[in-house]
């Protein structure tokens, strides 16, 4: 599993093994955000499967299924005040960790903590394609620049 760290509190990842959440619990991680639906693609954990992993690893464990499309707002609210509550680092992932920093993006550009107009640059300092969360805003009202 690839992970990106985002800040201090946050890193975004790529889909984790059984065995890499069990290894997420070693390095002080305090709560795993999934962002994938479940069957999204064949060989993936699984909300199950990833929950009892992460529960083992003494690991909180949230499920904040999200698809392009189907972002809304209240799943980036959702999202970030998951990660702010939590007692310590977070990992968030999806199948690549794009739909992950999406979520935490589009959340700092409407708390004001980001400007839309470096929305683009902060994702490719991270090695990370943003323009979704960029037409997002766009499309709902948050693009203002």
């Amino acid at each position: 599993m690839k992970i990106t760290p985002v800040n201090d509190k946050l890193s975004v990842a790529h889909q984790p093994s059984e065995a890499e959440i069990a290894a997420l619990g070693e390095t002080g991680t305090t709560l795993l955000i999934n962002n994938r639906p479940d069957g999204e693609e064949a060989g993936q954990l699984g909300t199950q499967a990833e929950a009892a992993a992460a529960e083992a690893a003494g690991l909180s464990y949230l499920h904040i299924p999200v698809t392009g499309p189907s972002l809304s707002r209240e799943d980036v609210d959702r999202f970030r005040e998951a990660v702010l509550a939590a007692p310590g680092p977070v990992v968030a992932h999806c199948r690549s960790g794009t739909r992950s920093l999406t979520l935490w993006a589009i959340g700092e550009v409407l708390a004001g903590n980001l400007g839309r107009e470096e929305l683009l640059d902060y994702g490719a300092r991270l090695g990370i394609d943003l323009s979704g969360a960029a037409r997002w805003l766009d499309a709902h009202g948050g693009g203002e620049v």
